[in-house]
């Protein structure tokens, strides 16, 4: 029996090396039975995959052996906390390919296996009907398997020997026939396998795979800046004035509350509005110019409030179903008391001045950068940003928006998240990375639970449906979690600035039915788009000025924006981007497709207007055949956004949707009673 720790999957190559041929004892130390492919895999295993806690993880691999006989395969899985492996079998789908599932039971991190080996009575049983059937002599056969039988009762011990001993004297005393009924019978085959001795056994790699909590996949996040819930523009907003905004956000669905940086703000080259380089006295600044006087990044701004009025703030949203967020940038103003306490932590010109934070053409002069590889910043920078997290998580803080993860080094990342997620597993971390394919790919590898996406700036029909596939696809499916933030303070969409309350509708109904995660800043409720001239950005931007607003205002989406998060609530089919099929409309102007919970008792339709002008009308396509039903079927939808509902007949039907009433359309289907 080879019981060999390695295989395709794994670790051959320390056995083999590739450029050398094969001796005969290295030959007869590799698996016979190949274990490839196997998913959810990230880059070989050298990053953990993602699942969600109570969810369960399906496996899939590719395996094979030499030969014809039947094989076995199983998953095993357990919390690296936990000694005891469990095991669950695979079944086979054809052409070499098996598919399992397991469901984790803890937030932490878990690894999995498989292991393959050549399941012999099985072989002999399948060889045993087809002969029995051919009617051909069996008197060997039948020897064979009382010989499988004696072995089995020589490897088992208690009931399971004796159950075994029962069926070999039962053997012994019976006809030709009955010993073949005797031997194929379900019961015997049962047996047979609790006793089997995992002929030629292979083992895959372990792999690692990261549960998270169900908000790390599902959540509807409301961006704040707390100093700007006041009546007044000069009247600095605080903690204790956050509390009256409470129940609105949690009426309108939603869960994770997320602020900007809260501490002290700099006094240095402090931006005035509109980013202009001249702040007057009483301007509040950028809270990304972080630090001063009153401490670093571990404090908080005065004028927001105490350590113990944060707390309160904490304590109060989590009575209202409302998780803090806080916003983690490594960066500082020069003021920053890192500046005097460790100026070997930062990055100086020949001239003896500081390098502050450049993206050309724009210039950030009232921010520097901390250089993590500076000779000095080693280990002290890399301890002190972790132990400033740890920190804010004793605080009752539970989620991170990480601003610019990908101009930090992605080691730092890998290293402090698997710390703080070591101590809590329950901490989540959201990438705030607009940047290239590999790099967001990357961050969700080495440990973000989630991250923002390019759906910003992703329109058209052509657009979102090769977007929405490829997060479909893997690998991004098992290390991306997306996050369709529809705006943000530094990003104010073109298609917003001229698309009235259409537009917003349009990009609140794809972001809340395209993925299970989705966010929205401050303002888009109202429909607030004025932006700078020829720039994604917002004009009279609140990240340079106290902005008071009236969320009553005429013209508002508070109902839809509460009733799209109560929808996204009720059906579990939407409470992820996976599973996402696009479908049939004949009409460029219109996105169609639908989502379906695994158990197929939820199925919903999503069809959305991207044409916030014009009336769009086509015909579509009912996916008839995912319900197992034929063309002429009837079966009854709904509108979840109106309650009404009717009968569709057959599968081709019309639709009309009118953006200046409502701009999509989001409909149950189900076979009609």
């Amino acid at each position: 029996m080879n019981e060999q720790p390695y295989g395709p999957d794994s670790l051959a190559s320390e056995i083999v090396h590739p450029s050398r041929p094969l001796s005969l004892t290295q030959a007869l130390q590799l698996p016979r039975i190949v274990i490839e492919d196997t998913l959810p895999v990230i880059d070989g295993g050298q990053f953990a995959a993602k699942g969600i806690i109570g969810q369960p993880v399906t496996v899939t691999s590719k395996v094979y052996a030499d030969g014809h006989d039947k094989m076995a395969v199983s998953i095993r899985w357990r919390a690296v906390n936990e000694e005891t492996w469990h095991t669950a079998a695979m079944s086979e789908l054809g052409n070499d390919s098996w598919i399992g599932e397991f469901t984790p039971t803890s937030v932490e991190r878990y690894v999995f296996r498989l292991e393959a080996w050549i399941d012999q009575f099985g072989s002999y049983r399948y060889e045993l009907e087809k002969k029995f059937g051919a009617g051909v002599s069996l008197e060997l056969e039948l020897e064979e398997g009382r010989i499988h039988l004696a072995h089995a009762v020589e490897r088992s011990q208690g009931e399971q020997r004796q159950a075994l001993e029962s069926v070999l004297a039962r053997l012994g005393q019976s006809d030709n026939d009955d010993k073949v009924a005797l031997l194929l019978h379900s019961e015997t085959a049962a047996l047979m396998k609790q006793a089997d001795n995992h002929a030629f056994l292979s083992r895959s790699a372990e792999f690692p795979l990261d549960i998270e909590r169900e908000l790390a996949q599902f959540a509807s996040w409301y961006e704040l800046f707390p100093r700007s819930i006041t009546d007044d523009p000069a009247r600095h907003g605080t903690f204790n004035d956050v509390h009256a905004r409470l129940p609105m956000i949690r009426d309108m669905g939603f869960d994770v509350l997320y602020f900007p940086p809260i501490h002290p703000i700099g006094r240095a080259h402090r931006k005035g509005p509109n980013n202009s380089l001249t702040a007057g006295p009483d301007d509040p600044g950028s809270p990304y110019a972080i630090g001063s006087e009153d401490g670093g990044h571990e404090a908080i701004h005065p004028q927001l409030g105490s350590r113990e009025d944060f707390r309160r703030l904490v304590a109060a949203a989590a009575d209202h179903g409302l998780e803090i967020a806080l916003d983690f940038a490594i960066q500082c103003s020069q003021d920053h008391p890192w500046l005097k306490q460790h100026p070997g932590w930062f990055s100086w010109r020949p001239d003896g001045t500081i390098r502050y934070a450049e993206n050309p053409p724009k210039k950030y002069q009232d921010i520097v950068n901390v250089d993590f590889y500076a000779p000095d910043a080693i280990p002290g920078l890399w301890l002190e940003l972790r132990d400033i997290v740890l920190g804010w998580v004793e605080e009752g803080v539970k989620i991170f928006r990480v601003d610019n993860p990908h101009t930090k080094p992605l080691p730092f990342w890998q290293w402090m998240i698997g710390e703080v997620r070591g101590q809590h597993p329950d901490v989540m971390f959201l990438a705030e990375a607009f940047t290239k394919p590999a790099m967001m790919a990357r961050l969700g590898k080495v440990g973000y639970s989630q991250s923002y996406t390019y759906f910003t700036w992703r329109n058209t029909k052509a657009e979102l449906s090769e977007y929405f596939a490829q997060l479909n696809d893997v690998p991004w499916r098992d290390c991306y979690r997306p996050n369709f933030f529809v705006n943000t303070p530094d990003i104010n969409p073109h298609f917003l600035h001229d698309s009235g309350r259409p537009g917003f509708l349009i990009r609140a109904a794809l972001a809340t039915m395209g993925s299970g995660l989705w966010g929205m800043y401050s303002g888009f409720e109202l429909c607030e788009s004025a932006p700078i001239p020829g720039k994604e950005e917002y004009l009279d931007s609140e990240k340079y000025e106290i902005r008071v607003r009236d969320f009553t205002a005429p013209g508002n989406i508070i109902a839809e924006i509460a009733q799209l998060n109560r929808i996204r609530r009720q059906n579990p089919a939407l409470q992820t981007h996976l599973g996402l099929k696009l479908l049939t409309v004949w009409n460029d102007n219109i996105l169609y497709f639908c989502k379906r919970s695994p158990d197929g008792s939820n199925f919903i339709l999503i069809a959305v207007n991207l044409d916030p002008n014009n009336v769009q009308e086509a015909h579509f396509e009912l996916p008839l055949w995912e319900m197992g039903l034929p063309d002429d079927a009837v079966t009854s939808g709904e509108d979840l956004m109106t309650g009404h509902r009717w009968n569709w007949y057959g599968k081709v039907q019309w639709m009309r949707i009118d953006p200046s009433y409502q701009p999509f359309g989001i409909w149950r289907i189900q076979v009609a009673q």
